[in-house]
């Protein structure tokens, strides 16, 4: 099968959720399938984009003059894109010369499926072109942006937040209704979409975790400390730490005075660092290397998210090596787990702050939920079996194919109560 993979915002280093998603399916499909990647991305020094070609059958890699300042350059950026039909987020990447090369692309090359990973991507897709198209959906974009609305307390952002969620909607529903198919990576995703289109035209894609990498045991566990683990320019993630900073750290704090708390991820911004250094014992590390050493030291792996949508694969990877978490309901979204058997959900900042204390206490406990944790991944979410999951799909929705002999990688299929 001949695959062309539209993304935008990059697919390397995969150093976010969507980017580790997208790259390990990818990297799955392209062992039986002929796959070229076009991408288009913020320009940035140490590009490594160029190291794919050996992966991929093709790759068209666009490097564009995209400011990623944030703060009052984004605020300036959102208003100039304010008269614009377009969501902000899609206006910055599908631009004319994308449109363009996309074009020069497909008309010299023909393909048995299209691929738009993220919905924003949809914008630099010539839809009239004859070739299934499926939009996979790491989120619900709009829902994010509804839940910035709803927590801000900048009347600034707050405006902002609405005027995206109103143009992301209208985005999502126009694209996901021209699909042929769409991906979701959660039944709570498949929900809020068919309020808008047949849900015979949808499947949940299992989120998966690489278990050979993240093993447990890859470092001591040190008393009273906890990990966050997430990219801090991914504004949920930042809200989410502040959050814990002023609301639930104190708490915690009456009972363990002695608590360090570890905020890993790149690119923190001056906020949250400043947010940080008023607060004993917690540490912002900004970029590092590897994230398992820092997972494995936490007693106890954090996710206070109140913003956010789709799946979070930092949750995978903690379990994966064998952590007891406590999260939220919305850092837990979409993910296959059962509070009280292998994670503990909590919503308010008492509630959050209770369980973290019994599990600082009780070793006994974070070692029965970690096992858990670590077995339901082991067995059931490996990238093989979500690829295949994939795979089973393209080869459903593309009737030009079907009839070709295909070497398919092994592996589950997607059930019939994803279908």
């Amino acid at each position: 099968m001949k695959i062309l993979w539209v993304k935008a915002g990059g697919l390397v280093p995969p150093d976010i959720g969507g980017k580790i998603r997208s790259f390990s399916i990818l990297k799955e499909l392209a062992k039986t399938h002929e796959v070229t990647l076009f991408t288009f991305y913020a320009a940035h020094p140490d590009d490594v984009h160029s190291g794919l070609n050996g992966m991929f059958d093709q790759v068209v890699n666009m490097s564009l003059p995209i400011a990623t300042n944030r703060g009052l350059g984004e605020m300036a950026n959102f208003a100039k894109n304010i008269f614009s039909s377009l969501p902000h987020t899609v206006s910055k990447y599908c631009r004319p010369e994308v449109k363009a090369r996309m074009r020069e692309l497909l008309a010299s090359n023909r393909y048995d499926v299209i691929i738009c990973d993220f919905v924003v991507a949809a914008a630099a897709i010539p839809w009239e072109v004859a070739c299934p198209k499926v939009i996979f959906t790491h989120n619900v974009e709009a829902l994010i942006w509804k839940r910035h609305f709803e927590v801000s307390g900048n009347p600034l952002w707050k405006m902002a937040s609405w005027g995206e969620y109103q143009k992301m909607i209208r985005f999502e529903k126009h694209f996901l209704n021209k699909a042929e198919h769409v991906l979701t990576v959660s039944e709570a995703d498949k929900d809020f979409f068919s309020d808008f289109i047949d849900r015979r035209k949808m499947t949940v894609i299992s989120t998966g975790v690489d278990t050979e990498y993240f093993r447990p045991g890859s470092a001591t566990e040190q008393p009273n400390s906890l990990v966050f683990t997430g990219s801090m320019d991914w504004m949920p993630n930042e809200d989410g730490v502040l959050y814990f900073l002023r609301s639930v750290l104190p708490l915690i704090r009456r009972e363990i005075p002695q608590l360090s708390f570890t905020i890993v991820g790149r690119k923190p911004s001056e906020k949250l660092k400043t947010a940080a250094a008023a607060e004993p014992g917690v540490q912002v590390t900004g970029t590092v290397d590897d994230i398992r050493p820092y997972v494995g030291e936490g007693s106890v792996y954090v996710v206070p998210l109140r913003i956010g949508s789709g799946t979070r694969l930092k949750i995978f990877e903690a379990m994966a090596m064998g952590k007891a978490i406590v999260s939220t309901t919305l850092g837990a979204e979409g993910l296959p787990i059962s509070d009280g058997q292998d994670i503990l959900i909590a919503n308010s900042p008492e509630e959050f702050s209770a369980k973290v204390c019994m599990l600082l206490g009780d070793p006994h406990e974070r070692r029965r939920l970690g096992s858990a944790a670590r077995q339901l991944v082991e067995q059931h979410y490996s990238w093989s079996s979500v690829a295949a999951e994939f795979n089973d799909v393209l080869r459903r929705i593309t009737p030009l194919t079907s009839g070709r002999e295909m070497k398919l990688p092994v592996g589950e299929k997607v059930s019939p109560a994803r279908a």
